[in-house]
């Protein structure tokens, strides 16, 4: 019956029957407005007018601070205020002013009240905006952007509705203009937009200045707020503070880069500092493997975090928190059990409203390890924003926990731990990504629950890789199925495996320096991030020369009785960095495609009557003899030279080596055929199905000069014509083991 009421009561203000039900699924949002509804009701009686009706539904929906809905009701119920212009400067007025009093007086001269904007009016500051660009709209007509009349208009007439405003605009224009001929009708050509990610990067510098959190969209003041903002900025001293928070349950991705180059980013480009603090509350699932690994890629990418801190540090006073917002009415211990709470609409727990004195000696008990897991929850009284109703806070394990051992056996959750361990370490940005916008009622919530300082919560967009996966679960699928060697397989993009790979991190960095700073979710063309690499690894990776596929040549008058000694510029277009030696001898190695018997028109490189130049030798080679083996393969090349300065130029020039080390080099391509592998629509058999099954091909035996025989792992170069390689961990001291990083060019075919 409640029910029926409510929608009649809705429906009352203009909602549709629909509508009304669907805000009735709105806790929060339906208790608000059925108050509203109910005291506007006592002034104008049981008939609201649609119009007063839209503004009332506008009001309960965006006010954040329940104590002024009465305030701002009465404005409306007496036609004080009438526009909707009002109302959001009314909204904004209480937001920024949240002690009491207010002073009437301000607000209603802020807010318009009083003020009535006349047809007349309208009309002669829409005829004064279309004389300013009369030309203009004359030549451009109904392609001219309209929205620039209406802004002028607007600016004029701050309180005057937006639908009179745009109807004027109409009027005038169709009176100057005239009906739309079909040139009007014409599609507008397209004009180049500024990029997302510009606008989203000048978003990010906007963020709430320290000390001002109570301005953020969303967040809830109490009449604690300024003096918790006070104390607050008395301990920092106004001093930016972040923090990047990572659950130690895995290996870090390509996603947390970005996470990270924000986090320590934002605080050093503020003078400003960085905590990295793990969220150890799941002892199941953590490892100290991935605590060492953590620290290691932030290291990596060039961060020093402030402290290392980590939510177990804070156990105890997480705890007496819990408490405390028993003793206050705000949690209650629940028995539901954890499928029970699954779904888009669990039911209501039926120990929502136990007594306070049951519920602290029931979580006691559970604190004793008197519940078995999943016997008991500790459980928060609020709604979330996607309708999550009484999230948990706390829940029974008996895992043993790597930094606590077996003191504890309820741990905290996400939820619950997030926003409490901000607040200890006077957090100023809690930068997150925008999955977590959901949880900013909760952050905002739980911080003014327990009356202690609130920081602001700002969420930025994910980034993605198409041609990946990065789920923890997914990858130690990979692992089990072999598909992959470990998290730091070359083909991932986990931030260790890009490290074996060869990706330097400067490379990283610069990439999620060009992505920006976000709201949308943002995935981008692992090619992209390619190109990062080979700009810094074009000035940092010395040149040296290998043969994959190696052709003994053997130069019948070499002009010495020994190996000479060739001097190779470590990078060519800079000498000034140094040169490496290489020794050249009679008995050299190409790559097996730089010669072809009977080569196809184009061709440049060695083969019967056309020579070929050896890279930094100074000499060119031609062929005389060409000796096979069984099956009629090629087996070695017999070749004359001469210095190059001595004839005729030759097409083409190519690497080679002498008296060579051998090597082993591993070729990677991507490890999956589809841009979105996890996409049931393109990928109907799973991930799995989709593996490129040629994505690691391993060349046992190649050839590389003597000038990298000291080279340990991690150390790169440029392979001439090859591409840049790293030296992979793999490498001992009878063998060298290389990873190709990327080619030097991007594959046209990879798009």
């Amino acid at each position: 019956m409640a029910t029926v009421d409510s929608v009649s009561l809705f429906t009352g203000l203009g909602l549709s029957e629909h509508k009304a039900r669907e805000t009735l699924k709105n806790t929060a949002l339906s208790a608000q407005l059925r108050e509203a509804a109910i005291q506007a009701q006592q002034t104008l009686g049981s008939t609201v007018d649609k119009a007063t009706g839209t503004l009332l539904y506008g009001l309960a929906s965006r006010l954040r601070d329940p104590r002024r809905l009465s305030f701002l009701v009465s404005y409306i119920a007496n036609k004080k205020i009438h526009t909707e212009p009002q109302l959001s400067a009314a909204l904004e007025y209480v937001r920024s002013h949240p002690l009491d009093p207010i002073d009437t007086a301000d607000f209603e001269q802020e807010c318009g009240v009083g003020i009535s904007v006349t047809p007349e009016q309208i009309e002669e500051a829409v005829e004064v905006a279309i004389n300013r660009h009369r030309p203009q709209l004359l030549v451009e007509r109904y392609r001219f952007n309209m929205g620039l009349l209406m802004g002028e208009a607007r600016a004029v007439l701050k309180w005057a509705d937006g639908k009179m405003i745009k109807h004027e605009v109409d009027m005038q224009v169709l009176h100057l203009l005239g009906p739309k001929t079909e040139t009007d009708l014409e599609k507008k050509p397209k004009v180049a937009k500024t990029r997302a990610e510009e606008t989203d990067r000048r978003t990010a510098k906007d963020v709430v200045e320290n000390g001002e959190n109570y301005k953020t969209p969303g967040y809830v003041t109490t009449p604690h707020t300024m003096d918790l903002l006070k104390q607050h900025l008395q301990i920092t001293g106004g001093q930016v503070r972040t923090r990047f928070p990572p659950e130690p349950n895995g290996i870090l991705h390509i996603g947390h880069a970005k996470a990270i180059n924000f986090n320590f980013g934002y605080a050093k480009a503020n003078n400003g500092i960085c905590f990295l603090r793990f969220d150890d509350t799941n002892p199941e699932k953590e490892e100290a493997k991935f605590f060492t690994a953590i620290c290691d890629m932030v290291a990596w990418l060039g961060y020093t975090p402030y402290k290392v801190t980590y939510a177990s540090d804070y156990f105890d006073q997480l705890y007496a928190w819990a408490v405390e917002l028993i003793h206050r009415g705000q949690a209650y211990v629940c028995h539901q059990r954890g499928e029970e709470l699954k779904g888009h609409n669990p039911l209501p727990s039926p120990w929502r409203d136990r007594p306070i004195e049951e519920s602290l000696l029931l979580f006691e008990a559970m604190r004793k390890g008197k519940f078995a897991e999943g016997e008991a929850t500790l459980r928060m009284k609020l709604v979330m924003e996607d309708g999550k109703m009484d999230p948990v806070a706390y829940r029974v394990k008996y895992t043993p926990h790597h930094r606590t051992g077996d003191t504890w056996c309820i741990y905290p959750t996400y939820d619950y731990t997030h926003c409490l361990c901000d607040s200890i370490e006077h957090i100023t940005h809690s930068l997150c990504t925008k999955e977590f916008q959901a949880r900013r009622s909760s952050y905002f919530w739980l911080c003014n629950a327990l009356d202690v300082y609130c920081p602001v919560q700002w969420e930025y967009g994910r980034l993605n890789l198409h041609y990946a996966v990065v789920s923890k679960r997914k990858i130690l699928q990979l692992v089990a199925t072999g598909a992959v060697r470990d998290w730091d397989d070359p083909r991932l993009f986990t931030l260790t495996a890009l490290r074996r790979r060869g990706f330097p991190p400067e490379a990283i960095n610069n990439f999620c320096a060009r992505v920006g700073v976000t709201v949308a979710q943002t995935t981008m063309e692992p090619h992209l991030l390619e190109a990062c690499v080979r700009d810094v690894l074009n000035d940092t990776a010395p040149r040296a020369m290998a043969v994959l596929e190696p052709l003994k040549i053997v130069i019948t008058n070499f002009p010495a009785a020994k190996s000479l000694d060739i001097q190779v510029p470590n990078f060519p277009a800079d000498e000034t960095k140094g040169f490496h030696q290489v020794p050249f001898g009679s008995i050299v190695f190409i790559e097996r495609t730089d010669f072809k018997e009977e080569p196809e028109p184009g061709y440049k490189r060695l083969a019967w009557g056309q020579p070929v130049g050896l890279r930094h030798t100074g000499y060119v080679i031609e062929l005389q003899h060409v000796v096979k083996g069984p099956s009629d393969c090629v087996e070695s090349l017999e070749v004359t030279c001469r210095r190059a300065d001595t004839g005729e130029k030759p097409k083409a020039f190519i690497h080679w080596v002498s008296q060579p080390l051998t090597c082993e080099i591993r070729l990677y391509e991507r490890l999956f055929q589809h841009k979105n592998p996890e996409d049931p629509t393109e990928v109907p058999g799973g991930f799995l199905s989709d593996l490129n099954l040629a994505s690691l091909q391993v060349v046992e035996a190649a050839l590389v000069d003597c000038s990298v025989a000291l080279a340990k792992p991690f150390d790169k170069f440029q392979f001439e014509r090859l591409g840049y390689f790293s030296v992979d961990p793999d490498s001992h001291q009878g063998q060298l083991v290389f990873n190709r990083t990327v080619t030097l060019k991007e594959d046209p075919g990879k798009v």
